[in-house]
C-alpha cells in the first residue's frame, strides 16, 4: 500500500456506479410534464445530471422562483420513489469490483449530486453502504463542480489530493477534481458522451468501473 499513488478513490453515484441515467432522465420529464412546462430535449436533460437538485432546475428553467422549483422538487421526489428509484441498479459488475478495491486496501469514498435520503436510500438497497469510508452529497456542500465535497471527504479521511482519484461520468466530476487538485478517471457510463469527457483531459476514459483494478494496476505498477 505505501508505494500505491492513489490511497482514496472517490466515485461519483448516478451514472458511475448505479445505471441510472434514464430513469433520472425520464422522472425529470414527467415533473416537467406534470407542470406543464412543455418538453424538453433528452440531451438538455442529461447534460445537468451530477448537479444538485435546485442547480440542476436552475439549468433547464434560469431564473426558476423558488415556488416552482418547489412543486418540481416535490413532483421528482414523488416520481421516483414510486416508479424509478428501483429501476436503478448498480452496473454489471460494480458490486463485486467494489468489493476487491475496498479488500485490496484502498479507502474508497462518494461525492454525488443527490440528496442525502437518495443516497442513503440507495446505499442500503444495494447493500453497498459499508463499503465507503465517508460520503458527500449535494445537501451538504455546494453543488459540482464547486470542489468543496472532494474536499470535505479528504479532510474527513486525512488524505491530500495528490493521494486521492475522482472517478466520475461527467463533465461536472472531472471540473470537481480539477478544482480540488485531484486526479480524474472517466467511465463512460453515463450522462455525457466520451468526447466532451476527453475534452477535459481526464487520466483515462474506461468503459466502466469495472475496468478501474486493471487501470489501477497498469498505472501503479
Amino acid at each position: 500500500m505505501n508505494a500505491r499513488r492513489y490511497r482514496l478513490l472517490i466515485f461519483d453515484w448516478d451514472g458511475t456506479i448505479m445505471d441510472s441515467v434514464a430513469s433520472i432522465v425520464a422522472c425529470s420529464a414527467a415533473a416537467i410534464q406534470d407542470l406543464g412546462l412543455g418538453e424538453l430535449p433528452e440531451a438538455a436533460i442529461r447534460g445537468t445530471i451530477g448537479l444538485g437538485m435546485r442547480e440542476m432546475v436552475d439549468a433547464l428553467f434560469p431564473d426558476c422562483e423558488k415556488e416552482l422549483y418547489g412543486r418540481m422538487l416535490e413532483r421528482y421526489r414523488a416520481h421516483w420513489l414510486s416508479t424509478y428509484r428501483d429501476l436503478s441498479v448498480p452496473f454489471r459488475g460494480v458490486d463485486r469490483t467494489l468489493r476487491a478495491l475496498a479488500a485490496e486496501g484502498y479507502l474508497l469514498a462518494i461525492a454525488t449530486g443527490k440528496s442525502r435520503r437518495g443516497l442513503d436510500l440507495d446505499l442500503e438497497r444495494t447493500g453497498l453502504g459499508a463499503l465507503f469510508a465517508a460520503t458527500r452529497t449535494a445537501d451538504e456542500a455546494f453543488s459540482k463542480p464547486h470542489p468543496q465535497m472532494l474536499l470535505d471527504v479528504l479532510a474527513e479521511l486525512g488524505q491530500r489530493p495528490r493521494a486521492a482519484a475522482m472517478v466520475g461520468d461527467s463533465t461536472h466530476d472531472l471540473q470537481m477534481a480539477a478544482s480540488a487538485g485531484i486526479a480524474a478517471v472517466a467511465v463512460c457510463t453515463g450522462s455525457h458522451t466520451r468526447g466532451e469527457l476527453q475534452s477535459l483531459s481526464p487520466l483515462a476514459c474506461l468503459a466502466g468501473v469495472v475496468e478501474l483494478p486493471d487501470w489501477l494496476a497498469r498505472r501503479e505498477g
